[in-house]
Order: structure tokens, then sequence, then C-alpha cells
């Protein structure tokens, strides 16, 4: 049985005012079996974000339906960190395990913390945290409930190059270790073979589904700049409706080969 099945007939925002109704979403259907990272990608304002949110049960209002198991931990990193910046790193974790036994919930904010690299952290303020720490801090918080089911919504978003590969690796440990279920979303053709199994390609707004496709590379290839590369070329060379819609961000977009490796 899939961890995640969706299906999104019709996803329309209303009217407000002068503006009409908008039509984001039409016709997406996916699934993500368990254990597996499916990595939805698209052009910006394309509905990747509501995809998502849909997924999540944060957004009720389509057509279509959703099937997942309800019992199951659900864990999502947002765009920005969303820390509550009047409370300690220790807190912001603490505060997402309210129903777990309050007598591991110390040793488990500690462990998770030192696995995201901030160890000592636990009684900083969020507010005194940088823009990097702070995408650790919402890390931890999301692998501290140990979840079954990991939404991410572009969480490297506005970062610097370097720093954003450094925390794209992180990741990628993190989910070699704990082997959830992972459904995110990105615009970054090369993140997205980095990180995810399967990858689910949208159209411009409103979205639909263009294609969708393996990634073949094993553990030690994701970490190669060089072999997430040329596995992104050899992709956009093999699918020219894919390159069409990708290359004009793709160009954008810093290439992974001029990444400046973490120390």
């Amino acid at each position: 049985m899939a961890a995640l099945s969706l299906e999104v007939r019709a996803k329309s925002f209303p009217a407000v005012g002068t503006a009409p109704e908008k039509r984001v979403l039409e016709n997406v259907r996916l699934s993500v079996e368990p254990g597996e990272r499916l990595a939805i990608i698209g052009p910006s304002g394309c509905g990747k974000t509501t995809l998502l949110n849909i997924a999540a049960g944060l957004d009720r209002d389509f057509e279509g339906r959703l099937v997942r198991d309800r019992s199951a931990r659900l864990a999502y990193v947002f765009q920005e960190p969303r820390l509550l910046p009047w409370r300690t790193v220790a807190d912001n974790l603490r505060f997402v395990l309210f129903d777990d036994d309050p007598t591991e919930v110390d040793a488990r904010i500690t462990a998770v913390l030192a696995e995201v690299g901030l160890e000592g952290t636990q009684a900083v303020f969020a507010s005194r945290l940088s823009l990097g720490m702070a995408r650790r801090a919402a890390l931890a918080r999301a692998f501290v409930v140990r979840p079954d089911l990991l939404l991410l919504d572009e969480p490297f978003v506005s970062l610097d190059e370097p720093t954003a590969q450094h925390l794209r690796l992180l990741l990628l440990e993190l989910l070699e270790r704990h082997r959830t279920t992972v459904l995110f979303v990105t615009h970054a053709l090369h993140e997205a073979i980095m990180l995810a199994d399967r990858l689910l390609f949208l159209t411009a707004s409103p979205a639909r589904v263009l294609a969708v496709r393996e990634v073949p590379l094993g553990a030690a290839e994701r970490r190669d700049p060089l072999a997430v590369e040329a596995c992104r070329n050899r992709l956009l060379a093999e699918e020219a409706e894919l390159a069409r819609l990708l290359l004009p961000a793709s160009a954008a977009a810093p290439s992974p080969l001029a990444e400046v490796a973490p120390g």
C-alpha cells in the first residue's frame, strides 16, 4: 500500500476583488511508496507548494482524493524555518513532542541536534540563529518526531549555494539514516536528482503532470557534483519538453560544478 496517494482533479483559488478565480492544479496524480523519496519539480508559481499543502491535509478545498495513514507521524519543513524566535532551540523542538514520554524528550532533542551539527544550542534563542543554523534547527524539529512521512517545501531556498549544498548533504545523510518516506518540492533539478529516488515534473500553471522519471544514481554518486550534473544534462538532453520547461530557471541557478565542497 502506498504511504501517500493523491489525486487532484482541480484546485482553484477563488476570485478576490478584481482578481478573477485562478486554476492552479488540474488532473495531478501521484503516489509515494513507503521509504521512497519523490521530488516535485516545476517552474515558480506553478502550484508545487499548493500540492504539498494538500498532501499535508492543510488545504482541503480541492476536487479529488487524498489517501494516507492518519496514524502516521507527519513532519513538514516549510520554505521559512518558522521557529518561535522568543523560544530557545530546545523549546522549539519540545513544542512538537507534546504527546511523547517527557522522560525521553530531552535525550531525543540532544541527539537530533547533534545529528544536524547544532550541539550545545539547546539554550540559544531561535532569534539568535543565523539563517543556516535556523534551517538546521527546522530539520531537527522535523526529525525529532521520527516522522513516517516527511514533507519539504524548498527547505534551502534563499541560502547561498555552498551553504545550501552543505545542508543537502546533511539532509541526504539524515534520510539514509532514518529511511522515512519523503515528498518534497524544488525548482532546482540538480537538488532533486541528488535527494530523490523519483522525479515528478509539473507544467506551468494550471499545473499538470508532464513526466515521471527515475533517478539512476547510487548513494556515492549523489554526493558527487559531477555525477549529479551529468545526470541532469543527460535528462534534459533526452527530454526536450523538460528542457523547455526547466532551462530558463536552471540557467539562472548556479551549476553544482561551481559549488564549494563543505569542509
